[in-house]
């Protein structure tokens, strides 16, 4: 293509066709096919994993089948309401399963006067974190998140105390007895939970310890229509590092996943928030991933336990992280956790360019004034590149009088035109493509930058000024999108008019066409693209004055 005007044309015309084309997917129930697909509600099978031990191996498929309280037929399971500076937690008697987490520090976008809550066991929505033991003899059991369990110990952190401990006990089951402390820290997302096993057999035994998260299949509620965002189990070990697994991916039996380490963890990870199970590093484990019921799934690990002997115990200690993404903390609690904030394809830019907001914000105080600080660090940063394209565009729009006239003289003559228009480049010294290089380097940096912002749950209830008062939620007063909106407008202006009037029209109308989206996006994200709109126009108008086509 041999005009700079077109080429800036289709460059936006063809994004705004991949966002779109997109959504259609999307709203077709088809996985996305360009961005970080959203989770599939559809039921999965699961596959039969085995765990990695010298010894008989019992397969994850032996679990107890039923994952959600509400599917039991115990009719004495009790809850019991904890609650901590940071977290307000539901525990089942029954397995001491955790069934609820209410994350108290935040607002539930939807409903302002509730909180976030990310598990659940309900008829709406089932979430839990399960473990027990696996591994007894054909026809024997030993406890596992099905067995009753018996509460003892305070349910409330109080002012002045850093730690809370919730034990539960049960009653013996094929001579063994589990005993589950949970280890909840003031302002802490992470809790340890302890197995201590109990042998009261005559004989050694060699148990294994299972964890689990279990979920349904639907997407959270409250997603956008307007960009997509992952939900589903993931995993994370030192062979393969980061890898998400589709529930449509276990349906079909194509979950493809490192399913023995030694090193790593488990996660149901969704928008902002995740789950994890870790585990101790030293200790082999199996990952496993399968259906536990009609949309109903579980990710999970098995740990083979070194053998206990008789009227002995062993304790196995793990950890579950219950709450946001928020990237230093989780980089703090495990190495390669913080990979659950799910930055898409563009990770290894999206990195970096969350670390330099993250210290903007250290020095300002204010997330929205660190968006705008890093449009400005990045328009530095970017400042010869996009000299050179608005240079071109300049020369283009100078020469843009001399063309149409000359497309209007040789409208019949498409050969003479083409290459009267190729004569006129070279006298002017004109290189058409000039401007799309320059703009081509940039794109990743955009993307990621985006997806920055979409993803981190920091920007989530953070102010900026007057009517923003939650960077992660639309514009209530849509004034940002309006300003975009006027800025796109401007920019159109300013750059050089296609002389074929088709093309000049649809210059004009997708500014327009791509702003709506904007109406629907987060704050944070329009005010990304509208400080680099303004950055944009001053580095552009002040070019064209140099080179006297501002008229």
């Amino acid at each position: 293509m041999n005009d700079i005007r077109r080429t800036i044309l289709w460059v936006v015309f063809g994004f705004s066709m991949v966002m779109l084309w997109d959504q259609w997917q999307i709203s077709r129930g088809n996985k996305p096919t360009f961005f970080p697909p959203a989770a599939q509600t559809t039921p999965a099978p699961a596959p039969v994993q085995t765990a990695a031990t010298p010894a008989a191996v019992t397969p994850a498929s032996a679990l107890p089948q039923v994952g959600g309280a509400q599917a039991s037929t115990e009719t004495t399971a009790q809850r019991i309401d904890v609650q901590t500076d940071v977290l307000k937690l539901q525990f089942s008697t029954e397995g001491a399963s955790l069934v609820r987490a209410e994350l108290l520090k935040h607002r539930d976008v939807r409903r302002a006067d509730s909180n976030v809550v990310l598990m659940d066991d309900s008829k709406e929505r089932v979430y839990l974190a399960q473990s027990g033991l696996i591994g007894a003899a054909s026809g024997a059991a030993w406890p596992t998140h099905k067995t009753p369990m018996v509460f003892s110990g305070q349910t409330r952190l109080k002012d002045g105390e850093n730690e809370l401990n919730l034990v539960f006990e049960s009653a013996p089951v094929g001579d063994v007895k589990l005993i589950k402390t949970y280890v909840l820290r003031r302002n802490s997302y992470a809790i340890d939970v302890k197995h201590d096993i109990v042998n009261l057999s005559a004989g050694s035994i060699t148990p294994q310890l299972y964890v689990q998260l279990v979920r349904d299949g639907n997407k959270p509620e409250g997603e956008s229509a307007f960009y997509s965002t992952f939900t589903g189990p993931s995993v994370f070990t030192a062979e393969k590092k980061y890898q998400k697994i589709e529930f449509s991916d276990i349906e079909k039996n194509n979950a493809d996943f490192e399913k023995q380490t030694q090193q790593g963890y488990v996660a149901m990870v969704q928008h902002y928030f995740a789950s994890a199970w870790l585990l101790d590093d030293s200790q082999q484990r199996e990952l496993f991933a399968r259906k536990i019921d009609t949309n109903l799934y579980s990710v999970g690990m098995v740990a083979p336990l070194p053998a206990i002997a008789a009227s002995s115990r062993l304790s196995q200690t793990a950890r579950l992280f219950v709450g946001p993404q928020e990237e230093k903390a989780l980089e703090a609690l495990y190495p390669g956790l913080e990979l659950v904030k799910d930055y898409g394809w563009l990770t290894i830019l999206s990195k970096p360019l969350f670390w330099l907001l993250y210290e903007l914000n250290r020095v300002i105080g204010n997330w929205g004034w660190a968006i705008v600080a890093l449009v400005v660090v990045l328009k530095i940063a970017f400042y010869w590149l996009n000299s050179q394209a608005y240079k071109s565009m300049g020369k283009m729009k100078a020469i843009s009088p001399k063309i149409m006239e000359m497309r209007e003289r040789l409208k019949d003559n498409p050969q003479q035109m083409q290459m009267e228009m190729m004569r006129i480049y070279r006298e002017e010294k004109v290189n058409p493509l000039g401007g799309c290089l320059p703009i081509a380097v940039q794109i990743p940096f955009f993307i990621a930058l985006y997806w920055v912002l979409l993803s981190s749950v920091e920007m989530r209830n953070a102010p900026w000024i007057g009517w923003i008062h939650d960077l992660a939620a639309p514009d209530p007063w849509f004034i940002l999108p309006l300003l975009m909106t006027a800025t796109s407008v401007f920019q159109t202006w300013l750059n050089p008019t296609p002389p074929d009037p088709i093309q000049a029209k649809l210059m004009w109308f997708m500014p327009l066409a791509f702003s709506v989206m904007f109406f629907f996006f987060p704050a944070g994200l329009v005010l990304y693209w509208l400080s680099n709109n303004i950055l944009s126009i001053a580095q552009q108008w002040m070019i064209n004055k140099q080179l006297g086509v501002m008229n």
